[in-house]
């Protein structure tokens, strides 16, 4: 079978080595979704790459689709290469956590435009990130994308009412099997959550990426922010995101 070539927009969200000269990518494309490709000679010193197909790039790709697994690189050209957050320690650390929550989150060959355009509005405000007096994995903006990642996963936690028995008062903690933050009655074997905590993930959720920052998110807040998605994470996934433990 010959195969056939199509270009599609595509995040590069890692890549590994393969070969003398070879690299494999994960990417997350517009057309089709998460992706496995090669790009042959990419790391030659003359590869007509360049530069252009590192993590967290944000390319143009015409790709050849043969009988294997892989797909192959023929074409790329940059759309934004977010040099500016691979070169600082934190907004790298950052993106690579968004990147691992993309591929752990959206599995499948299967187009969702609207994760695909969270991903690149993520890298586009990552350029410009300021740190915070917190771990990477605190940052307003890294945990804003990830709840809006679970959202658009269909895992997004339910935290306005008791996700048990549906009171509306008194919650205190997060249960993965209910959904969501259950009351005080509920909350039996539940991930202990605060107001700070409870505020601070409706916060997140209300506003757009661009506006995570403005969600008033206490040092606790992010903490137990952070408990719910990884909670949420190991329930309905079964995994842990290594760049959270780095």
């Amino acid at each position: 079978m010959a195969g056939r070539s199509y270009k599609t927009e595509a995040v590069v969200l890692r890549s590994f080595r393969f070969g003398e000269a070879d690299r494999v990518l994960h990417l997350y494309t517009r057309e089709r979704g998460r992706i496995g490709a090669v790009a042959k000679g990419v790391r030659k010193t003359k590869s007509r790459f360049g530069g252009r197909l590192e993590p967290l790039s944000h390319v143009e790709l015409m790709l050849h689709q043969g009988g294997g697994e892989l797909q192959t690189v023929t074409g790329a050209e940059l759309v934004r290469s977010h040099r500016e957050a691979r070169e600082d320690s934190y907004r790298l650390g950052a993106g690579l956590v968004g990147a691992e929550a993309m591929l752990r989150l959206f599995p499948e060959q299967e187009a969702n435009e609207r994760a695909f355009r969270a991903l690149v509005r993520f890298l586009d405000l990552l350029d410009e990130l300021s740190p915070v007096k917190r771990a990477t994995g605190l940052d307003p903006l890294v945990l804003s994308f990830q709840l809006k990642l679970l959202w658009l996963s269909g895992y997004l936690p339910h935290v306005t009412s008791c996700a048990d028995c549906g009171a509306e008062t008194g919650l205190a903690g997060y249960s993965p099997t209910a959904g969501g933050a259950v009351c005080g009655a509920c909350a039996n074997g539940a991930l202990p959550l605060s107001r700070d905590g409870l505020l601070g993930i409706e916060g997140l959720l209300q506003r757009p990426l661009a506006e995570a920052s403005d969600a008033g998110l206490t040092d606790r807040g992010a903490r137990e922010a952070l408990g719910v998605i990884t909670a949420s994470y190991e329930y309905h996934g079964g995994f842990r995101l290594r760049t959270l433990s780095a």
